[in-house]
């Protein structure tokens, strides 16, 4: 009944994340997908995609949490009414508020 979804973003859904919009994103999730786990830029990431996609509230009998994070984050992805010049913003602010945590 339900799909494989996790507390807050999982990092083994990144690299399906690659071809969803241009150019700087795919450099991005290629960069970010060869890092380790602790590494600051994969947790930035992550917390850039636990803001983006909502999962602080998802919750587990919720519609969205039924499709899987996989899914979600495919679709917020494909909904974001943002540039990639502004995901990239996105991306900076959480590495430094990972950097300063």
């Amino acid at each position: 009944m339900y799909a494989e979804n996790a507390l807050f973003f999982p990092r083994h859904i990144i690299s399906s994340l690659r071809g969803l919009r241009g150019e700087q994103w795919v450099n991005l999730v290629d960069h970010v997908a060869k890092l380790p786990d602790t590494h600051e830029d994969v947790l930035a990431f992550m917390l850039m995609m636990v803001r983006l996609d909502g999962c602080m509230c998802c919750e587990t009998d919720s519609y969205r949490a039924m499709r899987g994070c996989g899914a979600c984050a495919h679709q917020t992805l494909r909904r974001f009414k943002g540039t990639d010049d502004d995901l990239m913003e996105m991306f900076a602010q959480a590495l430094s508020e990972v950097q300063a945590f």
